[in-house]
């Protein structure tokens, strides 16, 4: 039986899970989370081990990072490739994606998302329900695209960026690395390193 081990028991956790079982390439899941032993399941699902008792297992199952935060998860799944692990990648069966486009070690692309001609997705990226990655966009390692946000073709997006749930990313506009574009903004131009930017069109928020 194919297990897949999942690190970090949210409810982003679950998603993954589920995009997982449907995707018919592992039968069963293992959480794992760093709030064990006080956390021993997460809903219907066990919880068997943190960090530590994950890197003790003798026989490696597949494993991917399942924690929202760009920067725990990269460090995460890097560590995990430093001990040997084999670090899934996650496509929900609903999902949309072009044969040309690639997708990243550890990343997870959940239903209904979209991926167009030539989009690049790097590793360890959510690419989180019905968001839509339009042609030859680039999108770096770590980051997450929330739910129905939308890029339009040609977008970049640096590491550890976070694109707010519904953006709207205007054609070839370029957000550098650890941006946090806000809930609904829409992005008509280019957005310097670290910035938030929030509203119609985006602006910097002070």
């Amino acid at each position: 039986m194919s297990v897949l081990a999942i690190l970090g028991a949210s409810g982003h956790g679950r998603v993954v899970a589920d995009a997982a079982l449907k995707s018919g390439n592992w039968q069963e899941i293992r959480f794992y989370d760093d709030a064990w032993p006080a956390l021993k399941n997460n809903k219907h699902l066990a919880i068997y081990g943190d960090t530590e008792k994950l890197l003790g297992l003798t026989e490696k199952p597949d494993v991917i990072v399942a924690i929202g935060n760009n920067k725990i998860r990269a460090a995460k799944q890097q560590l995990l490739v430093t001990q040997g692990f084999n670090i899934a990648t996650v496509v929900h069966p609903a999902a949309t994606i072009d044969a040309n486009a690639q997708i990243g070690h550890g990343s997870v692309v959940m239903a209904n998302v979209v991926v167009n001609s030539y989009a690049q997705i790097g590793a360890g990226v959510i690419l989180n329900t019905a968001a839509v990655i339009e042609h030859d966009c680039t999108i770096a390692n770590w980051v997450h695209i929330s739910p129905n946000a939308a890029l339009a073709g040609e977008v970049v997006i640096g590491e550890y960026s976070w694109i707010g749930i519904g953006a709207i990313i205007r054609h070839q506009q370029r957000i550098a690395a650890n941006v946090m574009v806000g809930a609904g903004a829409v992005v008509v131009k280019d957005i310097t390193p670290g910035q938030t930017v929030v509203g119609n069109p985006a602006r910097v928020l002070a």
